[in-house]
């Protein structure tokens, strides 16, 4: 049946089988086109064949509607008794028909590996939640649709609008990105480790610490493991923390080339990613230096490809912690002549309705302009529940506001 026209189409209303419907609407998002154009060029196409296609199972098909060119449908309809088909049979021809010619694009892949540093000497601001989050945002399955989008807040604060009160985030359905990620532990804490519900690397044996200072003993690739979840296949790979760690500048500062001894322990790994993501510890320290160099512009990068990724806070010592690393950064860039990108800061655990020092910290940060503010993530129950659940929070609450804007982070960052 068909409906009054919007615009210069028509509303059509007619079944189709679940699956295929699914299908269609995860191939035109894959793709970047609408649902009614896609089923206008497959019918468009199945009237132009010189014979039938095989029949389709449509037992169960449910209702659908889409808008077509005016006379389509008619005249589709008419092609479907001539031929012998029922209508639901020669629309599900139709779908299929441009699902076959139109195969879902490739995982667009970086060039260079990209080399993301979450980072501020402030402990406790969240760097290790949004590395985690991130990191599951851009290794989720391409071949299904999640909730993507950014908090109204956020967008309304970036816009420059008067906001009193967190809203929930507002989002569309995209295909996953579909990376393959290494998350890296680089602090002797181990939260990123335990909060993915690994055990900490021991003592005695090997480490990324012991790499980085020439003590290994044996190949840092052994040490990976997997985040395993369906939604992230087995694209999603974590280097475990050891204790050893908090030596780590005591240990570097022995070692030739130290601010290098991070890049040196992980370019065997890279061929094997397109996303690493490194967790750094709450520190200014040598340690930081090997992470700063590590994600800089290498030679014939694309800017912003890699670079720093700041974690604070709405309130005021995220502030001064910023001032800090930022001093840091720039006293790098000058001695050792880096290209360094910021690729952006993230306002992380914001709630609106702690007042006047969260609403107006949170302008501040957002009238920074360079680097600018990526992302926006509430401090909500289902971060805390993930962790004690030892579960990664994409896989324990993927549709949760939190997952909505780490979703949308990711994207902004890749």
């Amino acid at each position: 049946m068909t409906s009054p026209s919007s615009g210069d189409r028509e509303k059509v209303v007619s079944k189709l089988p679940g699956p295929l419907q699914q299908e269609l609407k995860i191939r035109t998002a894959q793709r970047g086109i609408d649902i009614q154009h896609a089923v206008d060029e497959g019918i468009s196409a199945w009237r132009g064949l010189g014979s039938n296609l095989a029949a389709i199972d449509t037992t169960g098909a449910k209702s659908f509607s889409t808008w077509l060119p005016p006379g389509q449908w008619d005249g589709f309809r008419s092609d479907c008794a001539a031929r012998g088909v029922s209508l639901v049979q020669g629309l599900a021809q139709s779908v299929s028909l441009w699902l076959e010619t139109h195969p879902a694009p490739g995982v667009q892949r970086p060039v260079v590996v990209k080399r993301m540093i979450v980072c501020n000497q402030k402990g406790g601001v969240g760097k290790t939640a949004v590395t985690a989050g991130a990191g599951q945002a851009l290794a989720e399955d391409p071949d299904r649709l999640h909730a993507v989008g950014v908090s109204k807040h956020f967008a309304h604060a970036r816009a420059g609008a008067d906001e009193t009160a967190a809203e929930e985030s507002a989002h569309e359905q995209l295909p996953g990105l579909g990376l393959r990620v290494l998350l890296v532990d680089f602090d002797p804490q181990g939260h990123l480790t335990k909060q993915l519900g690994h055990e900490l690397l021991p003592l005695d044996g090997d480490s990324l610490t012991k790499h980085m200072a020439g003590d290994s003993k044996g190949k840092l690739k052994d040490l990976v493991v997997s985040v395993d979840d369906e939604r992230f296949g087995d694209r999603l790979h974590l280097l475990p923390s050891c204790t050893d760690a908090f030596l780590l500048d005591v240990k570097l500062s022995g070692v030739r080339a130290r601010e290098a001894a991070l890049e040196r322990a992980l370019m065997p790994l890279e061929e094997n990613y397109d996303v690493i993501l490194i967790d750094c510890p709450p520190s200014l320290g040598l340690s930081m230096d090997a992470a700063v160099y590590y994600g800089r512009r290498r030679d014939g990068e694309a800017p912003g490809n890699s670079g720093v990724l700041v974690v604070v806070q709405a309130e005021d010592s995220s502030a001064d912690a910023y001032g800090l690393l930022t001093a840091q950064i720039s006293d790098l860039r000058a001695d050792m002549h880096l290209e360094l990108d910021y690729l952006g800061i993230v306002v992380n655990h914001y709630d609106a309705r702690r007042g006047f020092i969260a609403t107006s910290s949170l302008e501040s940060w957002m009238a920074i302009r360079d680097p600018r503010v990526v992302g926006l993530i509430g401090d909500l129950k289902e971060q805390k529940e993930a962790v004690r659940m030892k579960q990664p929070l994409l896989a324990y609450a993927p549709r949760c506001t939190q997952a909505v804007a780490l979703r949308a982070l990711a994207r902004e960052i890749v």
